[in-house]
């Protein structure tokens, strides 16, 4: 059986060959301790063939199965190859070797790393760095100096304090005018009506829409005075005029995207200047409507504190979490609960109205801001956004504040309107 020389060489390979000069290792050593004596004549089958043909023993070592091709372009023995054995065959290729062929296998390997097999190639483990040197940014723990670990992050996924002192500040600002000077609420709801509407407008600009800022915030303001001094008629005749100002306005940009940023214009002129009118005409009653603007934000107050609460204690059912993930059921139930307790007992020291309608304005309420809590969160999901901006710390940016107020002072406006009618 002979085969073919891949390497251009027009002599057989096979059994039947003549063996060709070695490069390794020299015969005329003397064979070593590695080296085993050469195979007697029962070893192969066609024993004349290879008469003299191995005199030496390749040793265990790599550097040997990757010797090079002899200089005259005979081929070398096969790495590794073996052609078909024959009856008891032990050539040096033999897979069927002993121990005892190779005393060098009897000793036991010495590693100080184990090292990771990757296909032809051995690669040793990374050395470690050396003793009494750190990592950079990193430094060692005493017990003068422990070791630096994150804060835990609160469940409700801000930071606390800084809410609560914004918040706090936040209800100082209006409250204190709201009883002291009343023109400067009205100050105080114009400038939030601004910035939110800057607000949404930079937040509506990732999904490429562009509503003009300007015609915005002016008719925004011009609403919240329009309510203020004439009544439910103007807000809405100052709604209609703020979006026909805005279409006027987009006509400058050419018609590119023109019904889009249209349509994201009216979104904010109704989302958020409009809805905040209605507490201009909450404020705009004689006689208690610095009242009726407080007891609705007291029920606001109420109910997001309630549902705080009950959701960090209780909270394991989720409400909608594709859209709020951290709004359960379980703080759905203490926002109502709350809301309606706190708003039942204010009601009637301040408007001498009856605990239960009173409780009945508290669930109404509470369910007006969660469902602006959550409609805020769907705008901010689809967007792609957090929060609407960072100017407040602990909160966001202020329509993250005012998501809850603007859909419950509608809410308040209508509900007074039936259990305390206005005087005069």
């Amino acid at each position: 059986m002979s085969h073919p020389d891949p390497y251009g060489s027009t002599e057989p390979r096979g059994w039947d060959r003549s063996a060709p000069a070695l490069p390794w290792p020299e015969t005329d050593l003397e064979p070593g301790p590695w080296r085993r004596p050469a195979p007697g004549p029962d070893a192969y089958p066609d024993a004349e063939a290879y008469a003299g043909a191995v005199t030496d023993a390749y040793p265990v070592d790599q550097r040997h199965h990757d010797a090079p091709w002899p200089a005259d372009g005979s081929p070398a023995a096969p790495r590794g190859r073996r052609d078909e054995p024959g009856p008891g065959d032990r050539g040096p290729w033999s897979d069927d070797r002993s121990d005892d062929d190779y005393p060098t296998a009897q000793i036991a390997p010495v590693r100080d790393e184990p090292a990771v097999r990757d296909d032809l190639a051995v690669r040793e483990p990374a050395p470690e760095p050396p003793a009494g040197r750190r990592s950079k940014g990193r430094r060692r723990a005493s017990a003068e100096r422990p070791p630096t670990t994150a804060p835990p992050a609160s469940r409700a996924g801000r930071n606390l304090p800084a809410a609560i002192g914004v918040g706090a500040a936040l209800g100082a600002l209006i409250v204190v005018p709201l009883f002291f000077f009343l023109p400067a609420f009205l100050a105080v709801l114009a400038a939030a009506v601004a910035i939110g509407s800057w607000e949404m407008a930079r937040a509506v600009r990732r999904s490429g829409a562009h509503p003009p800022l300007v015609p915005l915030v002016a008719g925004g303001v011009i609403m919240v005075g329009l309510a203020w001094f004439a009544g439910p008629d103007a807000l809405c005749l100052g709604l209609l005029v703020t979006v026909l100002g805005t279409m006027i306005w987009r006509l400058g940009d050419g018609p590119g995207n023109y019904q889009r940023d249209l349509t994201a214009a009216t979104l904010i002129a109704v989302y958020v200047p409009f809805l905040a009118g209605f507490a201009a005409l909450l404020a705009a009653a004689p006689d208690d409507g610095h009242l009726r603007v407080l007891v609705t934000l007291v029920a606001v107050v109420l109910s997001d504190t309630g549902g705080y609460a009950a959701g960090v204690a209780f909270g394991k059912r989720p409400m909608a979490p594709k859209i709020s993930p951290k709004k359960s059921w379980e703080g759905f139930a203490g926002s109502v609960t709350a809301a309606a307790a706190g708003s039942a007992l204010l009601l009637w020291l301040l408007f001498d109205v009856a605990p239960w309608w009173g409780a009945l304005f508290g669930m109404a309420i509470s369910c007006a801001a969660v469902l602006g809590d959550l409609g805020e969160s769907m705008i901010k999901r689809d967007l792609g956004v957090k929060d609407m901006s960072n100017l407040l710390p602990g909160h966001g940016g202020l329509m993250d504040r005012l998501d809850s107020i603007l859909f419950a002072v509608p809410t308040a406006y209508l509900l007074l309107a039936v259990f305390v009618p206005v005087v005069g």
